[in-house]
């Protein structure tokens, strides 16, 4: 067992108090910035805003992002080969409107030196506004108190608001307020500070993104009148183009005056105020965001104009009310509560749901607005992993949204659907039938420089396909199936059909080799047992959605037909290779390998390996890796997980108690999944550890990355342990059922749920499950579901009480960290353990030593 050592409550409380609905920091500290800018990120799926201070300064990592926004580069591989990705994609800070830089008597505001006698920064799950109060005591002496307000519109996509309210306590003193648009993703900002953060420069990790090499955005439009100003720009390679335009709204009874400013890299509004002691300047701030592929920045500049114009009629009240509302609205349908919510429930308890609303809100903020787009690893929040989109929606996220927000889960797949030509191209040039998605991609070509852990994890079809199926079983909406969904569907079965071959000995079975299933420390394997379970259910459902088509509607059937070039024989062999499917099982230790020759390897003993060279990935090369049985997150157990209908009780535990010890946990992906999958066999210490690590991966920076931005997924992963893990609903097959896991020491969990257009309240206790028809998809709607076996009817007239008589098998104390070693393989050897003998790096470069004195020095590292 490897979760990392965090209990219900790693944070400080002293700094960040418990809050159920809100983010709270009570004093500044300059050494964490780039985890507080993170944290502190208000968005909406479409626009982010990182958590920097108004005044620009100081700050980590200077961030605002449009989803889908990004520049392309080409792949210089040091040795080239047919069919790898040439071209890169990497997001694109936007020009940053945030700035509003504050001086009272000429002198700036800036954090880490001002004398602060109170400071508060609150970021509110429940309208999404980020607030900060603050006393300075200014150089001279005299107090004054600053309020403002940062927010994402969630209800109007382009928009955002700040609003900036400055109070002089005691004297009178100028006043100056520069409100700025500036352009921060070419060279150095305006006080000749590097842009990209220093840990950036240099670096041998994959997970941040690589820096350009020359100017991004080239200047197309610029202009500062009367309280307006824009910028626009068109991307230098990609061709993309992007407008930014902020109006100014200034309130004060004292004396002032307006100057503004502008260049093609710099836009300001400088209100000059001489304020008197009492009185109170307000400056409202609304900001307009419009992107394109490669409209012309003139129309997006008119678009810009059209929507500051309607937002200065409607006023930031309307739009607050509106934000409300969509959170009102969003709570309804996703919150989870975790004990009592009177306030009676232990400092423990309030910590973990303050801490799990938390998620859920990020989640919201990663999601709500992408409108036809991905969803990127790290949403909006920075620029980890590029602005990619990987399998983690598919696979952590769109669950949430399918079960609490199924038009945005809808939207998502529209997205995939959309990138279905790019993934057929994809799949000529990998010389494969159908259609091959990419590992990671924001355009839909594939981005992904390494293949052994990027092209090679074909799996990501499969993970479309289950996501699509449990879409479609959970709403009911046949008609996005039948329209799009079928062609996904169609033509990742064809991918497989291809790619896998037959071989006989006794009884033909249906083998996939050369991929990598979701643990990228064991790659370009034969028979990936999570790959051949999830490429099984996506040739199953292939299968069924085609006989359904053809059943239930023949014309539309014949447009299908005629669309895909369909052929009946085709769909047979589909079905023959899934009942074909080779999945792996060793008889001897009684468990499912990971691979044909995962057992081959030699055992990595994590318990004599120290958590400094954690990550592994960070500290010993990949083939070192590649050569044990190790895995940097689940893989068989998440396929425990998606296709539990297809194990027996007997082998999820099996599996789970060899593969636990050799599990590194080294992705967030992980910690949620093992959580999952213990909690149901029984190990509910063990669940309850991993469900800690997973729900503080960003709140405690528990991989150290999360300046970088929010690991989104694994905040997808939190909703899955709490619903799926400890509440214990399952839909395997369309049907849903529940058999709870409420660990010890929880009174309670209540969590929501859309089920074929009705929503469902299931609380859970000790001692009984209860289910609520909340809302009814129509006034005789009922539901059919099944608890731990037993077959119900739900209606509006009654909640449905079923008495539990335990909490499922519970086995006390934790899976000892010691792998399991002395079984014998196939060929009579025994398994055995190790721990190679790292290398240290050199810590300022993160390069290899010189050994020899007169050896060259070593290059810089490019990162992935």
């Amino acid at each position: 067992m490897n979760p990392r050592k965090v209990g219900p409550d790693p944070i400080d409380r002293g700094r960040f108090p418990i809050d159920p609905w809100r983010l709270v920091e009570t004093s500044y500290h300059p050494d964490d910035l780039g985890i507080t800018e993170t944290l502190f990120t208000v968005a909406n799926g479409y626009l982010g805003m990182r958590g920097n201070p108004e005044e620009g300064r100081p700050s980590y990592a200077h961030g605002t992002f449009v989803n889908g926004f990004h520049e392309t580069w080409p792949i210089r591989h040091a040795e080239a080969a047919f069919g790898f990705a040439r071209t890169g994609q990497t997001i694109v800070n936007v020009p940053d409107a945030k700035v509003m830089k504050i001086y009272i008597d000429d002198e700036p505001l800036t954090f880490g030196t001002a004398d602060l006698e109170f400071y508060e920064r609150s970021l509110d799950f429940r309208d999404g506004v980020l607030r900060r109060n603050l006393v300075w005591r200014t150089p001279s002496g005299k107090r004054v108190r600053i309020h403002s307000t940062r927010m994402v519109s969630m209800t109007q996509r382009h928009l955002s608001f700040l609003t900036l309210e400055i109070t002089m306590l005691t004297g009178d003193a100028p006043v100056v307020i520069s409100s700025q648009i500036i352009n921060r993703q070419d060279g150095r900002d305006e006080y000749q500070a590097p842009v990209t953060p220093a840990s950036a420069a240099v670096t041998v990790d994959p997970r941040k993104a690589a820096a350009f090499e020359g100017r991004v955005l080239l200047p197309g439009l610029h202009y500062s009148r009367d309280d307006r100003m824009l910028l626009g720009y068109r991307c230098a390679t990609s061709g993309m183009t992007l407008a930014v335009a902020a109006d100014h709204e200034l309130i004060t009874t004292d004396e002032h005056e307006v100057v503004v400013r502008g260049d093609e890299d710099l836009a300001k509004t400088v209100f000059r105020v001489n304020a008197t002691e009492g009185s109170t300047v307000t400056l409202c701030k609304t900001i307009a965001y419009h992107s394109s592929r490669g409209v012309p920045l003139r129309e997006l500049s008119d678009r810009c104009d059209r929507t500051l114009d309607r937002a200065k009629r409607q006023g930031y009240r309307h739009y607050l009310e509106e934000q409300r509302g969509w959170f009102t609205r969003f709570w309804d349908s996703a919150d989870v509560e975790i004990g009592p919510q009177d306030g009676s429930a232990n400092h423990n308890l309030h910590a973990v749901q303050q801490a799990a609303r938390f998620n859920l809100f990020s989640l919201a903020q990663a999601s709500g607005r992408t409108d036809g787009l991905g969803v990127p690893a790290k949403g909006v929040t920075g620029s980890g992993y590029e602005g990619h989109y990987f399998w983690d929606t598919e696979v952590y996220v769109i669950p949430f949204l399918t079960y609490t927000l199924p038009e945005v889960a809808r939207n998502t797949l529209h997205f995939r659907s959309m990138m279905l030509p790019a993934a057929r191209t994809r799949a000529r040039e990998m010389a494969q039938s159908g259609a091959m998605y990419p590992w990671r991609t924001i355009n839909g070509e594939e981005a992904s420089a390494y293949y052994a852990a990027g092209s090679a994890q074909v799996h990501i079809d499969a993970d479309i396909a289950y996501a699509l199926v449990k879409y479609v079983r959970a709403t009911g909406d046949r008609g996005f199936m039948v329209r799009e969904g079928i062609d996904i569907l169609v033509e990742t079965a064809r991918m497989w059909a291809d790619l896998g071959f037959w071989r006989s000995n006794g009884e033909p079975s249906f083998h996939i080799h050369g991929v990598t299933g979701p643990d990228e420390y064991t790659t370009v394997v034969n028979n990936n047992l999570f790959t051949n379970v999830m490429a099984r259910f996506n040739l199953e459902q292939a299968v069924e959605a085609v006989e359904y088509v053809r059943e239930a509607d023949p014309v539309e059937f014949d447009r299908i037909r005629a669309r895909l070039d369909l052929d009946g024989e085709e769909v047979e062999e589909w079905r023959r290779c899934a009942v074909g499917m080779s999945i792996p099982f060793d008889d001897g230790l009684g468990i499912h390998p990971q691979d044909d020759f995962f057992l081959d390897r030699e055992v990595w003993d994590l318990s004599q390996t120290p958590a400094e060279l954690r990550p592994l990935l960070l500290h010993f090369h990949p083939l070192v890796i590649y050569r044990f049985q190790v895995l940097k997150q689940a893989d068989v157990v998440l396929a425990l997980f998606l296709q539990g209908d297809r194990f027996t009780q007997e082998e999820k535990r099996a599996d789970f108690e060899y593969y636990d010890p050799i599990t590194t946990g080294d992705s967030t992906l992980s910690a949620c999944v093992q959580s999952i999958i213990s909690a149901e066999v029984g190990h509910h210490e063990t669940a309850l550890r991993y469900f800690y690590e997973a729900l503080y991966v960003d709140l405690a920076n528990l991989h150290g990355n999360t300046v970088d931005g929010m690991h989104v997924a694994s905040c997808g992963g939190v909703w899955s342990a709490l619903v799926s893990g400890f509440g214990g609903m399952r839909d395997h097959g369309g049907d849903l059922s529940f058999d709870p896991r409420l660990p010890v020491g929880w009174p309670s969990l209540c969590y929501r749920l859309a089920w074929q257009g009705s929503r469902l309240v299931v609380a859970v206790t000790e001692d009984q499950l209860t289910i609520t028809l909340a809302e009814p998809a129509c006034p005789d709607a009922t539901v059919t579901l099944s608890v731990r076996g037993t077959s119900y009817v739900l209606s509006a007239a009654a909640p449905l009480v079923v008495a539990l008589a335990d909490q499922g098998p519970r086995m006390s104390g934790v899976i000892n960290d010691q792998p399991i070693t002395g079984g014998v393989r196939a060929d009579g050897s025994t398994i055995t353990s190790g721990v190679p003998d790292p290398i240290v790096h050199e810590p300022e470069t993160g390069e290899l030593p010189v050994f020899h004195e007169q050896a060259a020095p070593i290059g810089t590292h490019v990162p992935q």
